[in-house]
């Protein structure tokens, strides 16, 4: 059964200026925690509608793989992105970009669905609790990037 997560931040920024960060691919490796690396298997970090993004992704010295079409892109306002490939059964994920009080909100919307079955409801609160935690990180590095 797929799952939804939201997180919202305010940052002090033009909505352009945060379209254009999460469009650039490379700047995913500056806002991913220090427990996690990140590698971009392609050597252009542009981002274009239908472009299929890979990366390499080592946690707990687990290396994951992932295939990662961009579904969705409209400037200024939305970035969607469907993994083709990953380690979850679904990963599906809205970056929101929206003008509010002289700044702009950054909003992600993950949709995903964990590929263990029955197990799923065992290890949902896992895995909730770690990308909670890897999404509060991503905000504030993009916030303190962004802000300075």
């Amino acid at each position: 059964m797929k799952k939804q997560l939201t997180y919202a931040t305010l940052i002090r920024c033009k909505q352009e200026e945060l379209f254009d960060f999460h469009t650039d691919s490379a700047n995913i490796t500056k806002i991913t925690p220090p427990n996690t690396k990140v590698v971009l298997l392609d050597e252009d970090t542009s981002t274009f509608e239908g472009k299929v993004v890979h990366l390499k992704t080592t946690r707990l010295g687990i290396p994951t793989y992932w295939d990662v079409r961009i579904e969705k892109l409209s400037r200024p306002s939305v970035l969607v992105d469907l993994a083709l490939r990953s380690p979850l059964k679904y990963w599906r994920h809205q970056h929101i970009f929206t003008k509010k009080y002289g700044s702009c909100e950054l909003r992600d919307v993950i949709e995903y669905e964990l590929p263990f079955g029955i197990f799923n409801p065992l290890i949902e609160p896992l895995f909730e609790r770690d990308i909670t935690a890897m999404f509060a990180y991503r905000h504030a590095k993009t916030k303190e990037i962004l802000e300075s």
